[in-house]
C-alpha cells in the first residue's frame, strides 16, 4: 500500500488563509453581537454582553419578518419537493426529443443571476397583473428550490437499478406500489435532503425576494434596512447569528444524509 504524501506547508497556508478570508467575517458578526457598543465597531470591543439578545427578542418589529421567512421557506420547500421529484421522475427514465434541452432549462434559474430571475418574475407579474402578496415570494424562491430539489432526486433515480422496478412489477406491484415500497425508500433521503437545501436557500434569499415582495418584508430584506439605517447594529448581528444558524442547520443535515450518495441506491439503505 503506497505511503501517503503530505501536502507541502505552503499549500496548507493557502489553505489556511482561504478558510480564514471565507469565515473570519463570519466570526465578526458573531463577536459584534456581543459588543456594548451600539453605533460603532470598535476592535477589539470595548466590552461583551449579551444584553443584546434580549434587546432583539423584545423587538415587534423582527418577528413579522422571520414568521413571513419561515412560511415562505416551507411554502416554497413544499413545492419544491413536489414539483422537482415529478420532473426528476420525468427526466431519469425517458427518453425523448429535447430531453436534454429540458434538462437545461430546468437547471437553469440556479446558474442565472438572482437579479435576472427576479427582473423577470417582476415583469411576468406586473403583466399578468398580479398583485404582490406572499405567494410571490413563494413563486419566485420555488424557481430556484425546484434545482435544488430536481439535481438531488434526478441523481439518485439514475442509480436507482432498473432490475429492480422490473422484480416489483414482475411480483405484481403496480405503479402506486412500486413508488411507495421501492421508489421512496430510495429516494427518502435524497428528497429530505434537497429539501433541506431549498429551505436555507429559501430563508435567506434577498435579491429576488426584493422583485417579489413588494411592501412586505422578510428577515433578510429587514436585516438588509437595517444596515442602511442602523439603530442597534448589534441586534441585527443578533439576527444574523439566527439566519445563520437557520441556513447552515439544514446544510449540515443534508451533507450528512447524502455524503454516502456515490453507493447505488437500493443497496441496503
Amino acid at each position: 500500500m503506497p505511503s501517503e504524501t503530505r501536502a507541502p506547508w505552503i499549500l496548507k497556508l493557502l489553505a489556511m488563509g482561504g478558510l480564514l478570508f471565507l469565515h473570519l467575517p463570519i466570526l465578526l458578526i458573531f463577536l459584534y453581537a456581543f459588543t456594548t457598543e451600539d453605533r460603532s465597531y470598535q476592535f477589539p470591543p470595548p466590552g461583551l454582553t449579551v444584553k443584546w439578545f434580549a434587546v432583539a427578542w423584545n423587538r415587534p418589529d423582527i418577528w413579522p419578518p422571520l414568521w413571513l421567512s419561515l412560511k415562505v421557506a416551507f411554502l416554497a420547500t413544499a413545492l419544491a419537493v413536489v414539483l422537482g421529484t415529478l420532473a426528476a421522475a420525468a427526466m431519469a427514465r425517458a427518453r425523448f426529443f429535447g430531453r436534454d434541452a429540458i434538462s437545461l432549462l430546468v437547471v437553469l434559474p440556479i446558474a442565472l443571476p438572482g437579479i435576472i430571475t427576479g427582473m423577470s418574475l417582476r415583469s411576468a407579474f406586473a403583466i399578468m397583473d398580479v398583485p404582490f402578496s406572499t405567494w410571490t415570494i413563494v413563486l419566485g424562491h420555488a424557481t430556484f428550490c425546484i434545482v435544488i430539489v430536481y439535481n438531488n432526486a434526478v441523481a439518485r433515480l439514475r442509480r436507482l437499478s432498473g432490475p429492480l422496478l422490473e422484480a416489483s412489477a414482475d411480483l405484481g406491484a403496480n405503479g402506486l406500489q412500486t413508488f411507495r415500497h421501492v421508489i421512496l425508500p430510495n429516494l427518502g433521503s435524497a428528497l429530505l435532503a434537497g429539501g433541506m437545501l431549498a429551505f436555507a436557500l429559501s430563508f435567506d434569499e434577498v435579491i429576488v425576494t426584493t422583485f417579489t415582495a413588494g411592501q412586505q418584508a422578510t428577515l433578510p430584506i429587514w436585516m438588509l434596512e437595517e444596515l442602511v439605517r442602523p439603530r442597534q447594529r448589534p441586534v441585527t448581528n443578533v439576527v444574523a447569528m439566527v439566519v445563520f444558524g437557520a441556513t447552515f442547520l439544514p446544510i449540515l443535515a443534508a451533507y450528512y444524509l447524502t455524503r454516502g450518495g456515490e453507493e447505488t441506491a437500493g443497496g441496503g439503505k
